[in-house]
């Protein structure tokens, strides 16, 4: 019998779309197919894929309608946001804009008598293993660089959003991209990691949870096989005595709960310097309050329903738990009828809280978040590094100085300023400890989707 795959909307919990999985053959088949018209596409001119891969980016926005409601559906986000196109534009285009330098030969010699240089070469096979919470945007950020790099591309979308890569591979057909350079392919976790185990890729890009990266590492046990992994997070926010209070709360609230709370650099535990934490707590229940949860639909929704009612169900149970430790809820559930005790999950702020308890040490992934008093910088940065992970964390003050001073303490890939729950090209995205490995952006991401290759000649005169 054929296995299958389902993704149930958490809208109204109908299923949304059924695809098979690949069987070993089938997806071995795909995996030869792209090794097979890989080295032509490598051999194009760098502005020819680069052209290709742009107007299958324009051919992806031409489709935005689509895309807008097919994510609603498949995920729950509200349609007044739209896709995520804003992102995957500048993100794309920024990219796209550093290959040339980023690709650059490093050439110590190019004399009479030698060539001496180090070219990038591409993986050759990239796999791209995509979350369901940013589909676009997280999958795009290496598929870009891979496909420009030279790679050919296999991506395995997250069964939430298994539309998703078949909008992407729709949009790579017309943009010209050759047949076999980008395949969309649907997998379970056995045919993915055997897949893996098989030495079939040159590089393996993962976006998940930490157990997923780990069943990713086993697999690519021996294989030497190179690995980007972006898991787990649980980023904070410092609010220091100085800060901009209302901007500090407008931010840092829209960081804990667009999307219902579902981003990786989201915030999840605020830390607020004593003198302001009064003040802070009252001005973030208000911009709470304010939210309205509802079908995402609905124009007026701002708090579509969680993706699936098992994440909404750890939310529930981790704030349960809280509050029986003696944290207290503040955000009265009133506020929130649409919440049916499934995937519609009214948002929540709890004081009194304490790191004894799982909501400020696990990831929650959901629309809560906790708040404590610190009575300075150190008590603030104990706090902060007090956790398994390590993505970005958001300090608030006036002080640049102070900030980068604090900042090069803190455990964690990226740093922010006054902002926060943003992924700026420019800059590498990465992590530390078990949010995982590699990096993703910037000139750093081309190195992910290429290797190393040198040259030394010895030019001898006939």
């Amino acid at each position: 019998m054929t296995k299958t795959i389902e993704c149930v909307s958490p809208v109204d919990g109908s299923v949304y779309a059924t695809r098979a999985v690949l069987s070993e053959a089938e997806a071995d088949a795909c995996v030869a197919k792209a090794k097979s018209a890989q080295p032509a596409w490598a051999d194009l001119p760098l502005a020819t894929r680069i052209e290709k891969v742009k107007a299958s980016i324009a051919a992806l926005n031409a489709m935005s309608d689509r895309v807008v409601e097919e994510l609603a559906w498949q995920m729950g986000r509200p349609t007044r946001f739209g896709g995520e196109f804003g992102g995957v534009n500048e993100r794309a285009d920024y990219m796209m804009s550093i290959a040339e330098k980023a690709l650059a030969p490093d050439i110590a010699e190019s004399s009479d008598g030698f060539e001496r240089r180090i070219e990038r070469a591409p993986q050759g096979v990239v796999f791209v293993i995509a979350p369901w919470n940013y589909p676009y945007l997280t999958a795009l950020n290496t598929i870009v660089p891979a496909l420009v790099a030279g790679n050919a591309v296999v991506l395995k979308h997250a069964s939430q959003t298994i539309l998703v890569g078949e909008v992407l591979a729709e949009a790579f057909q017309a943009g010209g991209v050759p047949d076999g350079i980008f395949q969309n392919i649907v997998l379970d976790h056995a045919g993915t990691e055997r897949l893996i185990a098989s030495r079939a890729f040159g590089f393996v890009n993962f976006t998940g949870s930490v157990g997923g990266g780990q069943a990713i590492e086993r697999a690519a046990a021996g294989t030497f096989t190179n690995l980007g992994l972006e898991l787990g997070g649980k980023d904070p926010g410092y609010v220091m005595a100085d800060a901009d209070l209302d901007w500090a709360v407008d931010v840092l609230m829209d960081g804990a709960m667009f999307n219902s709370g579902q981003c990786c650099c989201g915030i999840e535990r605020v830390y607020v310097h004593h003198s302001l934490f009064d003040a802070f707590v009252e001005k973030a229940v208000a911009w709470v309050s304010a939210l309205k949860l509802g079908n995402p639909f609905d124009p007026e929704t701002t708090l579509g329903p969680m993706a699936n009612v098992r994440f909404a169900r750890t939310v529930r149970d981790q704030v349960a738990e809280a509050v029986a430790q003696g944290a207290k809820p503040l955000i009265d559930p009133a506020l929130f009828p649409a919440d049916d005790g499934g995937a519609y999950l009214a948002p929540q702020i709890l004081v009194d809280v304490t790191h004894d308890m799982r909501v400020m040490r696990e990831e929650s992934f959901g629309p809560v978040v906790g708040i404590m008093p610190v009575k300075d910088d150190e008590e603030a940065l104990a706090l902060m590094n007090d956790s398994p992970y390590g993505l970005t964390a958001s300090l608030w003050t006036s002080d640049p100085d102070k900030a980068m001073a604090l900042g090069r303490r803190i455990e964690t890939g990226t740093v922010f300023l006054n902002r926060a729950d943003y992924v700026d090209p420019a800059v590498c995205w990465t992590g530390c400890k078990d949010t995982g490995r590699g990096g993703a952006m910037s000139a750093i991401g081309y190195q992910a989707v290429t290797r190393p290759r040198s040259y030394h000649f010895r030019k001898m005169k006939s």
